[in-house]
């Protein structure tokens, strides 16, 4: 899996979201920023951005995704 992979994946499952990620092929570090985190705590946050790769992971081409999700006034 590429970077590129998994920054598509993301912004395909949160519209209008901005992604950074960095990564080796199956471990990956993503910055995601968006307004669909507005009142979500940490915990519902990654959850969301999980459930844009969750396919990947239980397939095994994605093995780590570490998650900072934010909302545009955290940043």
């Amino acid at each position: 899996m590429t970077v590129d992979e998994v920054v598509k994946l993301i912004k395909a499952g949160i519209e209008g979201c901005e992604v950074e990620v960095v990564g080796d092929g199956s471990h990956f570090d993503a910055t995601v920023v968006s307004e669909a985190f507005q009142g979500l705590n940490a915990v519902k946050k990654q959850q969301l951005v999980y459930s844009c790769v969750m396919a990947q992971i239980k397939d095994g081409s994605l093995h780590a995704l570490n998650i900072r999700a934010l909302t545009p006034d955290e940043v």
